[in-house]
């Protein structure tokens, strides 16, 4: 098989699963209980925290561990009472916590990308939460966070000349740009940072919320008053010691990484564009992932092809995985304004740690040839 839906699960690195595997046996305690072997495991999930949180450019009491991006999506947007903006384009996560909240939804270009004016207009008086994704998960997009974060630290500004104690935070999240891209907290100027283990290659069900000295958050579970009372229940030691892994791997390659996907998705683009002249690229030509290559070809259906190339083993996706298993059309592609004949024949082929030029070269040969025979069957040719 050719895996090339990275966007959607990564394998776990054989060296984060090494690293988690004696919390799963030998050091399988509790890291509440007061004796020595759980002081131990309770040493080593603190150590792992704040590893991560080094890695994130913050400190380790701003690091809260979730089951995942979603929880920890919540947990930002329930901090908030106040009115919320967010993109068109934006996780289902994020849009469904939005609709709990006075909200504005703004648009994108046709490329996916934010424009931070729009972002200004929309801040009203009440506004207490801009939340925008690093990089888009279906078309790859990369938005200009840093610009975003001088929008709301100059409204956080004005606020406090005008003794105007309402607040606001810009939330990111980060999940799917972490393995290409810088994601320390200082540099991006972020409030609140969203990540995804299970998109860096470690342990799936484990996330975490970086939340700045700023903001005061409202737990979403209650309990024992784990992770300073913002995230209550037993720790998933194991989890955290893989994430805090998976991170530091993911640092150490990320720029090599990088471009060396991008290598691969511009010659698989490139020999796809040659052979599909009509074909529909989407996803900012220049800000944009590269292991991302998000393609539409007008007429065809994106879930036949799917299913073509999965009997070839070849593993891609039509968009993101929440809205293929709904079979519902992409929001995303909507947004940029796609057509409705281009948006149904699109396919995402995301590239990863699986990615090579064997695998790459004989993917392109078969997409090459299963589009091609589907043209013929539906006359497009």
């Amino acid at each position: 098989m050719i895996y090339l839906d990275h966007a959607a699960a990564t394998p776990m690195d054989r060296r984060v699963l090494n690293a988690m595997l004696p919390y799963f046996s030998d050091k399988f305690y509790n890291p509440s209980s007061p004796y020595i072997q759980a002081v131990n495991v309770r040493r080593d999930y603190e150590d792992a925290k704040h590893k991560i949180a080094s890695l994130v450019g913050g400190k380790t009491d701003e690091v809260i561990i979730t089951a995942g991006a979603t929880e920890s999506i919540n947990l930002a947007f329930n901090s908030v009472n106040g009115h919320v903006i967010t993109s068109a384009i934006e996780h289902p996560a994020v849009l469904k916590c939005a609709l709990n909240h006075d909200h504005t939804i703004v648009g994108v270009d046709n490329h996916g990308l934010v424009e931070p004016n729009q972002i200004k207009s929309a801040i009203k008086p009440d506004t207490q939460l801009v939340s925008i994704a690093l990089a888009n998960n279906e078309i790859g997009t990369v938005q200009p966070i840093r610009e975003l974060s001088m929008i709301v630290n100059e409204e956080r500004r004005r606020r406090a000349m005008d003794s105007d104690n309402t607040p606001i935070y810009l939330h990111c999240d980060a999940s799917q740009g972490a393995g290409q891209l810088d994601v320390n907290v200082a540099r991006l100027g972020v409030d609140m940072l969203t990540l995804n283990s299970g998109k860096i290659y470690g342990p799936k069900q484990v996330g975490l919320l970086w939340v700045s000295s700023l903001v005061k958050l409202k737990p979403l579970i209650f309990g024992g008053g784990q992770e300073n009372g913002l995230r209550s229940g037993t720790e998933n030691v194991a989890g955290c010691i893989g994430f805090a892994k998976a991170l530091e791997l993911m640092t150490e390659h990320r720029g090599h990484e990088a471009n060396r996907l991008k290598k691969l998705r511009d010659k698989l683009q490139s020999e796809l564009s040659g052979a599909f002249p009509d074909a529909v690229f989407s996803g900012h030509p220049k800000h944009r992932l590269g292991g991302h290559l998000h393609i539409s070809f007008p007429g065809l259906d994106g879930e036949r092809l799917v299913f073509l190339l999965e009997k070839r083993g070849v593993m891609v996706a039509t968009g993101s995985a929440c809205s293929a298993n709904k079979g519902t059309r992409s929001h995303v592609l909507e947004a940029i304004r796609l057509s409705p004949e281009v948006a149904d024949g699109s396919l995402r082929l995301t590239l990863g740690h699986l990615s090579n030029d064997d695998n790459i070269n004989k993917a392109t040969t078969i997409i090459i040839e299963e589009i091609t025979g589907e043209m013929k069957r539906v006359g497009r040719c």
